[in-house]
């Protein structure tokens, strides 16, 4: 933090602005982890004193005092456990930022729709986090919700949470489409890669790529559906395909889009020199259609259950508003728990 916070007023560090906002973000971020610990350090301070003066007391283990310090000691616990998970955080990409990718299943409108849900959800938990996330392409569906969304999460560290989504997720509800309020099942797939330091040294070529500007779709500020400003990039080699509408010029969109592109780029380079090719995306298993990483159920009843930790809530409304810490969390202690088999 100290190292970081030096580099912050060295000559010159705001020639790169990115790189500075983004430095500047991850010393706020390593600050507050460190006032958490510290503050939770002293509240533990406080909970030994209030043992010490239970005992001197030789209060009745129902008494008032140690009522207090047995409810005091179990949020103590509780808060310990969350920042505990930031520990497991050890992998090599786990403090990058994230591009997370939405991509409506089977399911018709009823898909469309809970792939605009959990786009919701993923905005609501940046949020939660103090994170900047930025949605740099979205498909709207024909009818309701959308077909697809690129989201770009800035925050340490996104990547090492964020990392647990990627798969097939299912919903179960009654449709709000069906006339006949029929119970329907929808998937949504999500994709989860880090942005790398290798990806700006991917060398990009001119005639490999085929770069195609048209007008931004959807709701705008000024500028931004009267002009050709949207970006739509394919890597020919790779038939990777990129786009970006979310800024308000053609230039920036293009830097954005070419940004993804290096990212998935060096990506795949990076899957070709590891052995396991789902390290990266931190699956205990694959994202395939009909092997879905987690459901959420709505009717008959409510239960979200992550099926690769046995994780489960009946607080469904609290996850998609964005409560994701404790599913996360189970997900990052198994994976740790595989790695030292």
């Amino acid at each position: 933090m100290a190292v970081l916070a030096a580099k912050m007023n060295e000559p010159g560090f705001w020639s790169d602005r990115n790189a500075a906002v983004e430095s500047g973000q991850r010393l706020e971020s390593l600050r507050a982890e460190a006032e958490r610990w510290e503050k939770l350090r002293g509240d533990l301070e406080e909970i030994a004193g209030l043992a010490v003066l239970a005992k001197e007391e030789r209060e009745a283990e129902d008494g008032p005092l140690a009522a207090d310090l047995s409810d005091r000691l179990s949020a103590w616990q509780a808060r310990f456990g969350q920042l505990e998970s930031a520990i497991l955080l050890s992998g090599p990409y786990d403090e990058h930022n994230a591009i997370l990718s939405l991509h409506a299943g089977t399911g018709g409108v009823d898909a469309q729709d809970w792939a605009a849900m959990l786009l919701r959800m993923y905005l609501r938990f940046a949020e939660k986090q103090g994170w900047s996330a930025a949605v740099i392409d979205k498909t709207a569906g024909q009818e309701a919700g959308l077909k697809s969304a690129v989201v770009r999460v800035a925050g340490r560290p996104a990547y090492g949470w964020l990392q647990s989504e990627a798969g097939v997720h299912r919903l179960v509800r009654i449709s709000p489409f069906d006339a006949e309020a029929m119970r329907h099942t929808s998937f949504a797939l999500v994709e989860v890669i880090p942005e790398l330091p290798a990806a700006k040294n991917i060398q990009l070529k001119e005639e490999e790529l085929q770069i195609d500007v048209f007008r931004s779709s959807g709701p705008g500020g000024q500028s931004v559906n009267t002009t050709d400003s949207a970006v739509r990039i394919k890597h020919l080699p790779t038939g990777l395909v990129i786009t970006c509408q979310n800024e308000r010029s053609q230039h920036q969109n293009k830097e954005t889009a070419l940004g993804i592109l290096r990212a998935k780029l060096a990506q795949k380079e990076e899957e070709k020199r590891r052995a396991q090719t789902d390290s990266l995306r931190g699956q205990v298993q694959k994202a395939e259609w009909g092997k879905q990483i987690r459901s959420y159920v709505l009717e008959p009843y409510q239960l979200v259950k992550d099926h690769r930790t046995g994780w489960e809530s009946p607080n469904v409304n609290a996850v998609l508003d964005g409560d994701l810490e404790p599913a996360m969390d189970a997900f990052l202690r198994l994976a740790a728990t595989t790695e030292k088999k």
